[in-house]
């Protein structure tokens, strides 16, 4: 499939650009600067596109058979731009899916967004990917909503915890295996329709998948 990743350029979109290239699938990287171009290519990109979610983005969707929506506001902005990118963007993305008939769709979400009023220091970002979650699940497309917890920038461990909603969490789960998820629900039909939360575990990665 080709597989469109928005907000390419962040941590986790780009090492997941990187797991779809050792795969049959080709990585789309939307970007809205062109001086990271390179950076994308190098991570293995196999074509990068120009398009900023606070304007057009519909010509980014020529060809494309899926959508990884990795697209953050980031923790040094405020609330304006976490509505404009975390819940307005990613209803904008699903929107154009809609429109070009893109049937398959992945969203990399929170834990905590089951609940946003548990936590009063990111709530209006919880409240945000939740809003966005749910127009998710409304607008028929087939979709994973995949919700980690607390990112590290630690090395991939290749094991993770997977339940639809965990009880403790106590514990992190590093970028890299967030990745290796995003890029492994891609294709399962198993995970179509599904939501669920991810931490560091004891399962190896590809085990929890075919769990889901």
């Amino acid at each position: 499939m080709n597989v469109l990743v928005v907000g390419a350029n962040g941590n986790v979109a780009k090492q997941a650009i990187t797991e779809l290239s050792q795969t049959n699938h080709k990585a789309i990287a939307m970007i809205r600067d062109e001086k990271q171009t390179e950076a994308l290519l190098d991570a293995g990109a196999d074509q990068v596109v120009i398009a900023d979610l606070e304007d057009g983005i519909d010509h980014a969707f020529d060809g494309v058979d899926a959508v990884i929506f990795a697209a953050g506001s980031g923790g040094h902005t405020g609330a304006d731009k976490t509505i404009l990118i975390d819940m307005w963007g990613a209803m904008k993305v699903v929107d154009a899916a809609k429109k070009y008939q893109v049937k398959r769709f992945v969203m990399l979400s929170s834990m905590g967004t089951v609940d946003p009023d548990s936590s009063d220091r990111i709530k209006p970002y919880l409240v945000a990917k939740k809003v966005a979650d749910d127009y998710l699940k409304q607008s028929g497309l087939s979709y994973t909503i995949v919700r980690p917890g607390s990112l590290t920038d630690d090395e991939a461990t290749g094991n993770i915890k997977l339940e639809h909603e965990i009880e403790v969490r106590d514990t992190t789960i590093t970028r890299a295996d967030v990745a290796k998820v995003l890029a492994g629900v891609v294709d399962r039909v198993n995970t179509f329709g599904k939501t669920f939360e991810i931490l560091n575990g004891d399962t190896p990665i590809e085990d929890a998948l075919d769990r889901v």
